[in-house]
């Protein structure tokens, strides 16, 4: 799985726990660092064989920046990679992310273990 902090935020604390417990869970976990556009995330996935992004947005710009995301992934023809994230959203947009694709919003106070068990359960290809 890919994890990204697509956009110009510079907050990559909670990303980074996020894929450390995903890791220790067993999961290979590929960081793609900050500042990463849509396009770099997706490209990364695909070339990684990934079976799933997970993008973390804290910026505000998550209606956007998700979009972006799954617009790319039907350009490549990717759609089977299983966008899902959090960060700062608020909660009446999570409606409409969800049916733009996204599979899944964590919010503050999820905890690793919710966003572990999630990931297993939904994507279980990743999980070795």
């Amino acid at each position: 799985m890919v994890v990204g902090k697509p956009g110009l935020d510079g907050h990559d604390r909670g990303v980074k726990v996020v894929a450390r417990a995903l890791r220790d869970a067993g999961m290979e976990v590929i960081y793609t660092g900050l500042h990463q556009t849509p396009e770099q995330i997706v490209q990364t996935a695909i070339q990684e064989d990934a079976a799933a992004i997970g993008l973390s947005i804290l910026s505000g710009a998550h209606m956007t920046l998700f979009a972006r995301v799954l617009e790319v992934l039907r350009e490549q023809d990717a759609e089977d990679i299983v966008v899902f994230g959090g960060g700062i959203i608020p909660d009446g947009d999570i409606p409409e992310l969800q049916r733009l694709g996204v599979a899944q919003i964590f919010t503050p106070g999820a905890t690793t273990d919710e966003i572990v068990n999630w990931v297993r359960t939904a994507i279980p290809q990743v999980a070795r």
